[in-house]
Parts: C-alpha cells; structure tokens; sequence
C-alpha cells in the first residue's frame, strides 16, 4: 500500500508509535485532540498536523488511531469531523486503543458500508514497548485488511498476529488484562510477604525468578516494587478501564472472573490512596497501607 498514514491519538503510546512510522518512511499526518502535541510531534519527527481527524484521513491508505476508550473511538472515527468521512473505499482503519469488542464489530460494519476496512488492534508492551518498537499487537479482521496493514504495525512492533474476526483483537486484550492482574497481585503479595518475613526481597525475586515464579512482571517491577516506587508504566485507572471491558464482557458471556473482579477492587483501593496515576505494581502500596484490613 502507498506510504501515506494517518495517526489520531497522541498520548504515551500513540505519541511514539507514529513517530515509529515516520522514521521508517511513512508520510504521516497527525491529530491531537490537544493541538499542542500534535505540533510537538511534527516538530520531532517533521510530519504534518490537522485540525480534524477528517483532514488527517484525507488521501491516507491507512488510518491509526490509539485513544482513550470506546467514546473517544467513536469520537475521531463517526461524524462530519470523523476519520471515516476523510476516507476512501479501498483504505483501512487499524484501531490500537483497547477498548470493547461491541464498539470494534459497530465501526467495523460502519466502515463496510463505506468500503472502508477495519482492523481491531489493541497492543501490549506499555510505554516503554512503544518508545522502543517492541509492541504485541493482537488483531481481528479479514486476512486482506490484516495483510495489507501488517507492514505499516511493524513499525512499532515485535509481533502482529491476526486472531480471529473483528472483535478477536479486543477480546485477546481481555485476556492479556485478566492473566496480568492475578500475575501482579500474586507477586505484590510475594514481595511483601518476604520484607515482612525480614528477607531481602530483592535477593528472593533474583532467586525465584530462575525458576517457576518467573514472569515479565517480576522480572520487570520487583525492584521498583520493593523500593515503593510506582512511576514505571500502565497506570492504575487505565488497568481499571480495562478490567471493567473485561468483567462486562464476562457478564455477556455468563462467565465467571473471580480473581479479577477482587483485583479491580483492589485496584479501587488503589485510587482512593490517590494513586490513579501510579503503574499497575502500585497494588503492593495498598497492602502496606491497609496493613491487616484487607483480609476477609
């Protein structure tokens, strides 16, 4: 496909993903709902900017969009100003923001009333895998769509899979969310567990590490963790975002979540000790804080 891409969606992820495609050549146009990064960004990566989602869709092969959730979706995607009416039978939307299965199948349809493709894609790898290109993006869609856009992702990821039709993408992010929750608890419960013990926990994770308690989460925050300092990554009210699309999709398919239903109260914990912002590794706070009183 042609090398011009647009980018909706500035934040920490979306800020270096498109950054990503401009360092690999692509002609990129991007928008901001706050025009002043939009023009940061085209200052850093000499792109372009628009006022409209529309405007930054126009001409572009392939539309991308990371923003916050499934209202902010349907935001730069439907209406007048919206990136579907900038673009032309024949191009494709690729969705990165995580957001519910339901609003992926609603745009994907609206797009085919269009001739528009659509690509559900949400990621995996947290701010530093965006500013390093490293992503896991987990898809739903047609195999042409996928196949036509796979290039341009790679840009900014380690590993592009297609999952299923649309909706796959979104509904394998759920359970990347659900499997992370219980990781982080279990470890924030082991390390606190082992200062209680009066181990040094850094030593102990080094150890267990080596072996069956291994995980990305232990070996990437036991030691921000144990130094009670949470400012490394996904923060705790976007985990909370996306637990509830997890739990609500749950309902739908009368299906049970226990442990995560307990870690996102945990994590409503969490931010009533005023740390919505602080990464998802902030549950070892709540048990240091509330002492005893979180048992049953």
């Amino acid at each position: 496909m042609s090398k011009k891409v647009a980018f909706l969606g500035l934040g920490v992820m979306g800020f270096p993903m498109a950054g990503h495609l401009a360092n690999d050549g692509y002609d990129v146009t991007v928008y901001n709902r706050t025009p002043a990064k939009a023009e940061a960004w085209a200052e850093k990566y000499k792109g372009k900017t628009a006022a409209t989602p529309r405007e930054a869709a126009l001409d572009a092969e392939i539309v991308m969009a990371c923003v916050g959730n499934d209202d902010d979706l349907r935001s730069v995607v439907l209406g007048e100003d919206g990136a579907f009416s900038g673009m032309g039978k024949g191009t494709i939307f690729v969705d990165h923001t995580t957001a519910s299965a339901d609003v992926a199948r609603e745009l994907a349809a609206a797009g085919e009333a269009l001739g528009i493709g659509f690509i559900d894609g949400p990621v995996s790898g947290g701010q530093a895998g965006a500013e390093n290109g490293v992503l896991t993006v987990m898809c739903g869609g047609d195999e042409a769509s996928f196949s036509a856009v796979k290039g341009a992702v790679e840009s900014y990821a380690q590993a592009v899979t297609l999952l299923g039709p649309v909706g796959a993408g979104q509904l394998t992010k759920m359970v990347n969310q659900i499997c992370i929750a219980g990781l982080v608890q279990g470890l924030s419960e082991g390390m606190h567990f082992a200062q209680k013990a009066g181990l040094d926990a850094k030593q102990v994770a080094g150890v267990i590490s080596k072996g069956a308690a291994q995980s990305w989460q232990m070996e990437n925050r036991y030691d921000s963790m144990v130094d009670d300092k949470f400012d490394f990554g996904f923060a705790v009210d976007w985990m909370r975002k996306d637990l509830g699309i997890a739990l609500a999709e749950a309902d739908r398919l009368n299906t049970s979540l226990p442990v995560t239903a307990l870690v996102d109260q945990f994590y409503g914990d969490v931010q009533a000790l005023g740390g919505g912002r602080w990464d998802t590794s902030s549950l070892i706070r709540r048990l240091r804080q509330l002492g005893k009183s979180y048992k049953a």
